[in-house]
Parts: structure tokens; sequence; C-alpha cells
């Protein structure tokens, strides 16, 4: 589509609020006089812990992937609480919704979990296939929709909250990271294939961008301006994706080199935050002066593969293989 012809029909249609970098349910804040600070603490059961997501009270949810399991952690009291999962469930992905309602990602048994923190109550819902490997998933603004991908199942899937109804469309490439851009499109790496898949809610149409031999790209995070920033696991780069002219329109080689981007968020601000997991490091890049920040982590061998903005400006991460969830404040 045309890019003027693209921005014409977003000022013509009411957009929704942006919910950040990368549509977890929760509007990130900005810290604009980040001190850099680190604080980590270790996690009831670290086995496979991973992927923290902010929910509407401020405290912060994982999945605990190899423990079966869903662990919330209150800063406040700087205390943790658990929950068990359905037999075979392996928690991978995990977001709060804006009545804190609790969602996963069931890597082990195809299925979407959903669980109530207040009751205890849990509920799983099915994919039609009846497993693919479900893997990252994101809500809209509204809480209407929630979209995940299939990783081995090679399909992205759509599930109505309200109902538990599935539908699945399919894709190639080991789908990962996805995200929805400003227009409600969703965006998702195709890891295997080097390429970033873009899916047409409205008319569930697929197509993609090329985003260069071995680039591998593994998560992708939405910006208040509506660039897409895409974090290329293979060849050591963060790319600036523009979703209205479909293609990368810069690249900006990180400083562990091919120390593995792999979680990729945005800020209330603009800033861009993304990790290198060779090198324990997370770097703090400014679209606008281009300049870099690199944070050095306490732990050796963190392992972060999802991080997150909390309302506040605080950046999360957990460490899959440290066992200790982390803020960098």
């Amino acid at each position: 589509m045309n890019p003027i012809v693209y921005l014409l029909l977003l000022l013509a249609a009411p957009l929704p609020a942006w919910a950040g970098g990368s549509n977890y349910g929760i509007a990130p804040g900005a810290h604009p006089e980040l001190a850099g600070k680190v604080k980590e603490w270790p996690v009831p059961t670290p086995k496979f812990a991973r992927d923290p997501a902010a929910a509407p009270d401020g405290s912060i949810f994982i999945s605990v992937m190899s423990g079966n399991k869903v662990a919330r952690f209150d800063p406040k009291t700087q205390t943790f609480k658990e929950w068990e999962m359905p037999p075979g469930h392996r928690p991978h992905g995990v977001l709060v919704d804006k009545q804190g309602i609790v969602w996963t990602t069931g890597n082990g048994n195809g299925s979407i979990g959903r669980l109530d923190p207040v009751s205890g109550k849990i509920a799983e819902f099915k994919t039609p296939s009846g497993g693919g490997g479900p893997h990252t998933l994101v809500i809209t603004d509204d809480g209407s929709t929630i979209w995940f991908t299939l990783q081995s199942g090679d399909k992205i899937g759509r599930l109505d909250p309200r109902s538990g109804a599935i539908k699945e469309y399919p894709t190639s490439g080991c789908p990962y990271g996805l995200v929805l851009d400003l227009a409600g499109n969703v965006w998702f790496c195709r890891m295997g294939d080097d390429k970033m898949g873009r899916l047409d809610p409205a008319s569930g149409k697929m197509s993609e961008v090329d985003i260069g031999r071995g680039a591998r790209p593994r998560r992708v995070a939405t910006a208040p301006d509506g660039m897409l920033w895409v974090a290329n696991y293979g060849n050591g780069k963060l790319a600036k994706l523009d979703p209205a002219a479909m293609k990368v329109v810069k690249e900006y080689a990180l400083p562990g080199g091919d120390a593995g981007p792999y979680a990729v968020t945005v800020d209330g601000g603009g800033m861009v935050w993304v990790n290198e997991i060779n090198t324990d490091t997370v770097v703090r890049f400014d679209p606008g002066t281009e300049k870099l920040r690199v944070i050095q982590l306490p732990s050796r061998n963190t392992g972060i593969r999802k991080m997150i903005v909390d309302a506040g400006g605080r950046l999360w991460y957990m460490g899959s293989h440290s066992g200790r969830l982390g803020v960098i404040e």
C-alpha cells in the first residue's frame, strides 16, 4: 500500500490507544532519568522461569515453564506466590489483562490458559489443531482478542477471551515473537525464514517483509510513532521496520557483535530496549540520537528471553538460566 494512503486511512479511522512496546495489556511508562540500577530476586521455582508480565496493580507475573507454574511477584513486599497449572500445560508466554486475569500459552498441551489470581480458578482452551506449540501471546487494547504464535505448528492463533473460541491462520518459519501495529495488524517473527510476517485481521490475508539472510528475527516491539523494532538474533543487529512502507528502513549493529539479540521492547518515551543473551547485557537505544547505553547484568548466564516495561517505566526481565527476576530503574 502507498504510505500516504496508509497514513490517510489511519487518520480517518479511530485508532486504539497505544498499549506499548509489545501489547501485553499495560501501557509502559517512561523513565528519562534512568540510573541503570539493577535489582534481582531468586524465584521460588527456578525451572526455566521466563516471560514476565506486568499486572494493573503493579505486580509482575512470570511463567515457570519446566515447573508447570505461574508465579506472581509483589514489588512492595518483595514476595512471591505460585499457582500450579494443569498437567502438561508448561506455560511459555504470559500476559495480564486489564481485569487482572492472567493468560498463558500452554506450550506442552496446545492450549491457552486462563488464571484468575483472586479465586485461583484455572481454565484451558485447546487449539483446533490440538498442539502446535503455543508460544508468545499479545492482547488488543480493548481486550477483545488475544493473538498468539504456534511455533511448531507454523500458525497464528486468535482467541476470543469471552467465548474461548480459537481460530488459526497457517504460515511458515516457526513463528516466534509477535506484536500489533497501530493499525491493528499482527506482525510476527518468522525466525526460520528470515522474514517478518503480517496478518490483516479483517481479511485474513498474509504478507511478508524479507529481513535478510541469516537475520533470524526473534522478537518485535511497537514504538509510539508506529515503527516496529526487531531483534535479529542471527546477525547481532536491531532493525527498524516501517509497517506502512513494508520494509526495513535502518539497521543498527549492537555493541556485543554476534551476541544474540533476543528480547526487545519500547518504553513510553520511545526508548528501545534489547538484550544480548550471550553477553548478559541490556542495551537502551535512543532512536532520536542513535546513542546506545549498555547495562551489564549482575548475574552470569542470565538467559533473558522476554523483557517488559511497567507503568512506571521500569524494565523487568526474567533470567531463565539464572532463575532470577530482575528490574532496571
